[in-house]
């Protein structure tokens, strides 16, 4: 059994000014969709698009942007929408309060959507292949948030069998209950291990919306599964025990239902990822 190594969540302090760690995995996450984008270029059927519809670095820039956007305020928003809407109800002005913590990833995936079809649209892009193109550059940056979570030490996993070899005692739990470092699984299956397999399959062009198809299911699927061994949010205890499921994998239930009717739907329809059309 392990004990949780303290960690000081600031990273570097100059006077009042504190960098956080959980700051720096957003860079390392942003960071890592600028150089996954840039060699997802070369990737078909983008490398082969010419005349004005044909990709290039800038376009990874702004869609970075509208990126950071999205998932930055989706993510407030769901959060505030998923997982606590009595309180900010009640509280509506703390919705602003990004900095008190709280963000929800379903949230920030409809944000990216969100932004990304504004994206789409300003450009005339086809909005499936954009989002085709930026699905697998996303699991890494997933991964590095799951550091930022443990660095931190929150969202801790449910209590395990101090045999386990890898089980840990979070104090920040109020217990010393050992623990299953459930940040550590999602890493590695939300982040690692889902970014290996889509990659591997956008390699090679598919049918238009497949590639993000395949993202849906697979995250939602991997975030399924990471559930039942993350701690429920304190005040959500309810609906694990009423139901027998967490809010995370009630909200991951449709968007594997959605990805699977997305695929059939892009098999059925047949739509070559290169074919120009409006978007």
């Amino acid at each position: 059994m392990l004990t949780y190594p303290k960690i000081d969540p600031v990273a570097i302090q100059i006077g009042p000014l504190a960098v956080h760690w959980y700051g720096l995995t957003y860079l390392a996450a942003f960071g890592l969709f600028m150089l996954l984008a840039n060699a997802r270029l070369k990737h078909q059927p983008y490398a082969s698009i010419q005349g004005p519809g044909a990709w290039s670095r800038r376009d990874i820039e702004d869609m970075l942007f509208y990126g950071v956007v999205g998932v930055i305020a989706g993510g407030r928003l769901g959060y505030c929408l998923f997982y606590k809407p009595g309180y900010y109800a009640t509280h509506p002005l703390e919705i602003l309060f990004v900095w008190q913590g709280g963000m929800s990833f379903h949230g920030g995936m409809l944000g990216v959507i969100v932004s990304q079809w504004f994206y789409a649209r300003s450009r005339g892009k086809p909005f499936w292949q954009v989002m085709d193109f930026v699905a697998p550059c996303v699991p890494p940056g997933l991964a590095a948030g799951r550091v930022g979570n443990f660095i931190n030490g929150e969202l801790w996993g449910r209590a395990a069998d101090p045999a386990l070899p890898w089980a840990m005692v979070f104090p920040q739990s109020g217990s010393m209950v050992a623990r299953h470092p459930s940040q550590v699984y999602q890493f590695l299956l939300e982040g690692l291990l889902l970014f290996v397999l889509l990659w591997l399959y956008a390699r090679h062009e598919r049918k238009e919306a497949q590639v993000s198809a395949v993202f849906l299911i697979g995250y939602g699927a991997f975030r399924f599964i990471a559930e039942f061994f993350r701690e429920p949010d304190a005040h959500l205890m309810w609906l694990q025990q009423q139901t027998g499921l967490s809010m995370g994998q009630w909200l991951c239930v449709p968007m594997v239902l959605a990805g699977i009717v997305l695929w059939l739907w892009a098999q059925r329809r047949g739509l070559p990822a290169r074919t120009p059309h409006p978007g």
